[in-house]
């Protein structure tokens, strides 16, 4: 096999849209020696150590303004990339992954100093500045949305969507569903993503009280940052901060109500989930709404924005769907037809060519 012994860094942190896709596709690439990049305190330091060797650079995303810390992240910045060169060169990798965020910054100058090939994923709508601003720089741009190839004119785009992790693909997961809810039961399934959202969770638990009303069942992901998280007791009413099989979760749901990450988005496509969406109102640029308008404007969800949603909205939309099963499915049928189920496998070819060339 002539790549059977070629390297690769993945450089991906912080939250599960940024690390999801990445594990999806070097689970793709057996062939390959992979190492990581991450940051302190992430969530890599939980998820990745056990799969790959994780090295760690310290680095800082710069925050809006110009201040002191501005010039300790940038210094912070230049070292990270001396870091990060001095990885690749003595680990002899022969090319870059990197899924964006602020790690992505130095990965890819430190990559493109020596001359590697460098395939850049993004995964939103609206490509952050860090990929519009590198993406010239990167042999390939994978976006995981042809709307985003429009916002990145100087760059290589290649539209494979956005891989996700492999239980999504694996249907016979549902038998491991291990959350007690009856057959038959309208099932609403609340998450904000991997890092929870209160302003969701508050609108929720007002809500609830009429969806119960009418039979239907909660499990309800709030994430570890909720200090209400279990505020609401109820036996239709399910509350976890998180749940780790997602895939049989979103199967089994009849609607989800969700921020719009693009991890997210993929993965309530993936499973042909109705969704209502709530973008983050202070994601960067905006981007989550970016994400959903893909979604709702082909009706395969609805997007409202935070500051206009009331407990009252949010619980009349709600009933309403639960009563127009066809509506439903008409939704879950429409998500499903944005789904690339074989992302990974498409992002994985994508590797093997560029790195290969």
């Amino acid at each position: 096999m002539p790549n059977a012994r070629l390297k690769l860094l993945i450089a991906a942190s912080g939250t599960g849209g940024h690390l999801f896709p990445a594990i999806a596709l070097a689970d793709k690439l057996p062939e390959y020696e992979i190492q990581w990049l991450g940051v302190p305190n992430r969530l890599e330091t939980q998820l990745v150590p056990s799969q790959y060797p994780l090295n760690i650079i310290d680095v800082e995303g710069f925050q809006q303004g110009f201040s002191l810390s501005s010039v300790r992240i940038l210094f912070k910045l230049i070292g990270a990339i001396f870091q990060v060169r001095r990885i690749l060169k003595q680990g002899n990798f022969q090319g870059l992954l990197t899924t964006g965020g602020y790690i992505a910054g130095p990965a890819v100058i430190a990559a493109r100093s020596l001359g590697l090939p460098i395939v850049f994923h993004e995964s939103n709508a609206l490509p952050g500045k860090v990929t519009r601003f590198f993406g010239p720089w990167c042999s390939a741009v994978a976006v995981g949305f042809d709307v985003a190839a429009k916002y990145l004119p100087r760059a290589k785009t290649v539209c494979v969507g956005t891989p996700v992790r492999s239980q999504f693909l694996e249907p016979e997961i549902d038998h491991g569903l291990d959350i007690p809810i009856p057959d038959g039961a309208p099932l609403i399934v609340v998450f904000g993503g991997s890092q929870g959202a209160v302003a969701v969770n508050q609108l929720v638990r007002r809500s609830a009280p009429a969806w119960f009303d009418a039979g239907a069942y909660i499990v309800h992901l709030t994430g570890d940052r909720d200090p209400d998280a279990d505020s609401l007791q109820h036996p239709q009413y399910i509350s976890l901060p998180f749940y780790d099989n997602m895939a049989a979760l979103l199967r089994r749901a009849n609607l989800a109500i969700s921020r719009s990450g693009a991890g997210s988005l993929t993965e309530l496509a993936v499973c042909g989930t109705p969704a209502i969406l709530i973008p983050y109102p202070f994601a960067a640029e905006d981007h989550q709404s970016y994400n959903a308008a893909v979604f709702s404007d082909v009706g395969a969800a609805l997007n409202f924005k935070q500051s206009e949603l009331t407990p009252e909205i949010l619980q009349n939309q709600v009933l309403a769907l639960l009563q127009s099963p066809a509506d439903l499915a008409k939704m879950g049928e429409k998500a499903k037809a944005i789904a690339v189920p074989d992302s990974a496998d498409q992002l994985a070819a994508l590797v093997r060519e560029i790195l290969v060339s």
